[in-house]
């Protein structure tokens, strides 16, 4: 790895053209609520999709984008997954930690890739739902996904997709949630992950299932690929400004409609015991 690193770094300082892996998504969210009331919204995003081998060469790159220093776009390790979760860790990469949780989960990484999407610090600040690692081994075959789920609180959980949950070319996996995510969602629901491997188009679906195995809640991510330039960073951040932020505003606008219609609210402090394996998990502050 530290060698394909510093090739391609030799050929940015000899100014020669290099051929990137890391891309955009420009993405359509979508949320539809089927019960106990429904309610329907969606909004546009842009995505980063990151070889995570190339942080390093992206911020050399690129103009508008930084490696844990202040640009328009920062990629920053705190950011993402930290272990030991209890007493973690903050000198490593992203990468390291990912791979010391695969091995946690009996997956090698070795050689291998991992391309992640994200969305990066905007001028400083950032947010992120969800995030998605697609791991591969150093042959291109698919090895595992992970999804990185975080709320408001910025408290995350990970959701270990095993090889053996491959399905067609598509992460599928149906798991108990036990995190708090929404109040309007009980926390002993179930998550059904259905994830296209990103190509030229991204075809994700987070959907929510009951305790009784009756679909709730679907969500949609989709999208199409767009070269990572310098001209592409400055046209998407001003056609969607501040979009960690902006995300986090249309969260609680979503919330307080919801709020409006009447559905059942859950409190953070609630049902502690059904709040499992979550990092960085929330510190209320006296």
């Amino acid at each position: 790895m530290k060698m394909r690193m510093q090739a391609q770094l030799n050929c940015v300082s000899a100014f020669k053209p290099v051929k990137m892996n890391s891309s955009l998504y420009i993405c359509k969210v979508m949320h539809n609520r089927l019960s106990p009331k429904k309610h329907h919204f969606w909004y546009k995003v842009y995505l980063f999709y990151i070889d995570l081998d190339e942080i390093g060469l992206l911020s050399k790159k690129l103009r508008w984008i930084g490696h844990n220093r202040f640009n328009l776009f920062n990629f920053r390790d705190k950011d993402h997954l930290q272990l030991p979760a209890k007493n973690p860790d903050p000198g490593k990469s992203t990468r390291e930690h990912l791979t010391r949780y695969l091995l946690e989960n009996q997956v090698v990484l070795g050689r291998g890739s991992v391309m992640l999407l994200t969305n990066l610090s905007v001028l400083g600040y950032n947010f992120n739902p969800v995030s998605f690692y697609f791991c591969q081994d150093e042959h291109g075959k698919p090895l595992c996904a992970v999804v990185e789920i975080s709320n408001t609180f910025h408290e995350m959980k990970l959701f270990f997709i095993g090889k053996d949950e491959l399905e067609g070319g598509r992460w599928v996996q149906r798991v108990e949630k036990y995190f708090y995510v929404s109040p309007f969602i009980d926390l002993d629901t179930l998550f059904d992950f259905n994830l296209g491997i990103p190509g030229e188009k991204l075809d994700i679906r987070i959907d929510d299932y009951d305790k009784n195995g009756q679909r709730f809640f679907l969500s949609t991510l989709t999208g199409t690929r767009k070269p990572l330039t310098n001209a592409n960073l400055l046209r998407y951040f001003f056609s969607i400004p501040l979009i960690p932020l902006r995300v986090m505003g249309l969260i609680h606008w979503q919330a307080f409609l919801l709020w409006r219609k009447d559905f059942s609210f859950h409190k953070k402090s609630a049902n502690h015991q059904l709040q499992k394996d979550v990092y960085k998990p929330y510190k209320p502050t006296n």
